[in-house]
């Protein structure tokens, strides 16, 4: 059976990425789709999220905002990586699929509570949604199978010399997620940088011959430009659907179990993950810390999901 899942995101073009392997893949049954601020604020995002679903006919699915800024300190988005709409490249049309009035955190909640069997939450954004799930309705626990992020590292980060962009924005909600006790695992950016978009890639998606395909292969050029004009990349990686292809099939995504903790208070090292790989720390663990991507199964996963919602236009 397929396992129920929300899709908790702030589109950005690697956000789209997920959403429509979420939806395409019938591993998974996407039950909702929640936006928080992030990579842009939570209008653009929620605009951005609407877009992509109307792109691909993804009508069946609620989209319901979240929060507008981090628990503690001031939102910080990603506008150099994403551009000024979030998710430029592609001319989007006015979309015709439309957000619910609910707040995203009540959408889960009565999602979460309403399903017959626990839901996995799959956040690929700052962890501002969840952490306030969690703290306001502590029951919803009791209704989520595991929780499974794009965020963090074992290595170095992508916003800070130490710190990876979700963790970066939200330090505070990630370490109320890692401390929840519910099962966590997280894909980071020592894995999505395995899953790089590369000439090959952008050619199976051009091969698609669809309109889907072809806004994919426009987002995932704009996103290449900028990668190779800030880092330096030959090809930009492609963060957030690692963590769906987790849930499709655990197999495409290699994890060990690990202590991880979120610097909160370091000058140079706030949001940072602290990931104790060899046990150096007497700390319980309490992750699932991805470490190597089957590259081949993943894009798989990922092209025929969007040859599978193209093909509905």
């Amino acid at each position: 059976m397929p396992v129920p899942i929300i899709l908790d995101c702030d589109p950005g073009h690697d956000d789209a990425i997920a959403i429509l392997l979420a939806a395409g893949d019938p591993a998974v049954d996407l039950l909702a789709i929640t936006t928080v601020a992030g990579n842009q604020v939570v209008e653009k995002t929620t605009l951005n999220a609407r877009r992509i679903c109307t792109a691909a006919g993804i009508t069946d699915v609620p989209i319901a905002a979240g929060c507008a800024r981090p628990l503690v300190q001031p939102l910080y988005v990603a506008d150099d990586v994403h551009g000024e709409s979030g998710m430029d490249g592609p001319s989007f049309g006015e979309p015709t699929v439309d957000a619910v009035a609910e707040h995203a955190v009540d959408l889960m909640y009565r999602t979460l509570t309403g399903h017959p069997e626990p839901v996995t939450l799959v956040p690929t954004a700052p962890l501002t949604n969840v952490a306030l799930l969690l703290t306001r309705h502590p029951d919803a626990a009791a209704h989520i199978r595991e929780i499974v992020l794009m965020g963090g590292s074992t290595e170095r980060g992508n916003r800070t010399p130490a710190a990876e962009f979700n963790m970066f924005v939200d330090p505070e909600a990630a370490d109320i997620v890692f401390r929840s006790g519910l099962p966590v695992t997280m894909c980071g950016l020592n894995v999505s940088h395995q899953a790089l978009v590369t000439p090959e890639v952008l050619a199976r998606l051009d091969g698609l011959g669809t309109d889907l395909a072809r806004i994919c292969a426009e987002l995932m050029t704009f996103f290449a430009a900028t990668y190779r004009r800030l880092w330096g990349f030959a090809a930009p990686p492609l963060h957030d659907p690692v963590a769906v292809a987790r849930v499709i099939d655990p197999e495409i995504v290699r994890c060990v179990d690990a202590s991880v903790a979120v610097e909160l208070r370091g000058e140079y090292t706030r949001g940072a993950t602290v990931v104790d790989l060899h046990q150096y720390l007497d700390r319980p663990v309490n992750a699932k810390v991805a470490v190597g991507l089957d590259q081949e199964r993943f894009w798989d996963r990922v092209i025929d999901a969007v040859d599978r919602l193209g093909a509905r236009g």
